[in-house]
């Protein structure tokens, strides 16, 4: 039997997050995931999955030492950003020079792909880290001091701390009986990368239209961009499946002609989207972080962000312990963990909710409303600036 102080179920970019910000600590960690990450290769086109990684996330990947390999790697950073609703007169914009901020950017977005490769050949690096996978968990029993693991090949392992970083449905939540309040939005996500006649000049722009909403991405190429399309089930699908030339043309009706012509450049992929709240953030010998413990909207594109001040404050709190000689696995020690992040998950969760019952809908009284909101925000001395620093998490950066 392996002895840890501490198993990371999940070795997606949460859990490596926490992994990597444990090393020198004087604890043993090890990573199960479930599948060996295959290289991406520096002439491989975009992957569909991308993250606008705001300025707390690249803080916290400085400090565990990938930035810069991110960056070498494939990454965009993005200068402006402008929200509008169709056939209406509410637009808001910003950009990094006229806020008074002193920004060099607003953020990158990154292939989660790239992202992950960066953490995972770190770890694998990392003395105090051994990553398992493939590795799949077949049972758990928490003791009054310590977890015991057993994996589906037979192997077990203990660990004074277990943590969930498995994902929206989290096989090791759902053992410890943490009860998840989940509802549907009722709309499935459309992504696809695209090349647009205009460049995108290294701004994020988002339009609301009644029955859904469409972001695009920009990615390092000028003219490419990743694009994000939240749609009703049925929309979804249609928009998937028809002819390319017919979808191009519909995608580039419904984003106004603010890049010209667009035409999609990779296969068109889609997913259910569901807001998921865990019950407990925490339990004993056992923190959940990432989407294990919340999912939310990916409309404001905080998803990843939101998961790794996860990952921050959950490595500070036990490394913090560690240091102080204390359990790093009682429940009384980790509800602090707990405190502070479903805080600030419920805050997004809720902040999200709004939004998207704002701008859902062509009811002509919830449309001038929406409107009346966005040039009001986009007018007022201080509003663009506050709003800027909570899109960026520069409310989540500490010393």
């Amino acid at each position: 039997m392996q002895t840890y102080n501490v198993i990371i179920a999940g070795g997606g970019i949460v859990g490596l997050a926490v992994a990597c910000g444990l090393q020198g600590s004087g604890l043993r960690v090890a990573v199960l995931e479930r599948e060996v990450p295959t290289a991406v290769e520096a002439d491989a086109a975009p992957g569909l999955r991308v993250s606008a990684i705001n300025a707390s996330s690249e803080r916290l990947l400085q400090h565990l030492g990938v930035w810069s390999t991110i960056l070498a790697a494939r990454a965009s950073a993005y200068h402006g950003m402008e929200v509008w609703d169709r056939d209406s007169f509410g637009h808001i914009a910003f950009d990094d020079e006229q806020q008074g901020l002193g920004l060099a950017h607003l953020g990158h977005i990154i292939e989660n792909r790239v992202i992950h490769q960066a953490l995972w050949q770190h770890a694998e690096s990392l003395n105090d880290i051994n990553l398992i996978a493939p590795a799949q968990l077949q049972q758990v029993a928490f003791g009054d001091n310590e977890a015991f693991v057993t994996l589906q090949d037979g192997s077990m392992m203990t660990a004074r701390l277990l943590v969930a970083a498995d994902g929206a449905n989290s096989w090791l939540r759902n053992k410890a009986d943490i009860p998840l309040t989940f509802w549907d939005y009722q709309h499935h996500a459309l992504v696809a990368n695209i090349r647009s006649e205009k460049p995108h000049d290294a701004v994020v722009r988002q339009v609301f239209h009644g029955d859904g909403i469409l972001a695009f991405l920009p990615l390092s190429d000028p003219h490419l961009s990743s694009i994000v399309w939240s749609l009703s089930p049925q929309e979804a699908l249609c928009l998937k499946e028809i002819p390319a030339a017919v979808f191009n043309q519909q995608l580039s009706v419904a984003f106004d002609l603010r890049l010209g012509l667009c035409e999609v450049e990779s296969e068109r992929q889609s997913f259910p989207l569901m807001g998921r709240y865990a019950r407990n953030f925490a339990a004993h010998r056992l923190a959940l972080v990432g989407d294990a413990a919340h999912t939310i909207h990916p409309l404001a594109g905080q998803g990843v962000n939101l998961g790794f001040m996860d990952a921050a404050e959950l490595m500070g709190q036990v490394r913090r312990l560690q240091q102080q000689g204390k359990d790093i696995g009682q429940h009384l020690y980790l509800r602090r963990y707990e405190r502070s992040r479903k805080h600030s998950a419920a805050v997004m969760l809720a902040s999200m909710q709004g939004f998207r019952e704002l701008f859902d809908g062509n009811h002509p009284a919830k449309k001038l409303l929406r409107d009346v909101c966005l040039a009001l925000a986009d007018t007022l001395p201080g509003v663009k600036p506050r709003l800027l620093k909570q899109a960026m998490g520069l409310h989540d950066l500490t010393s």
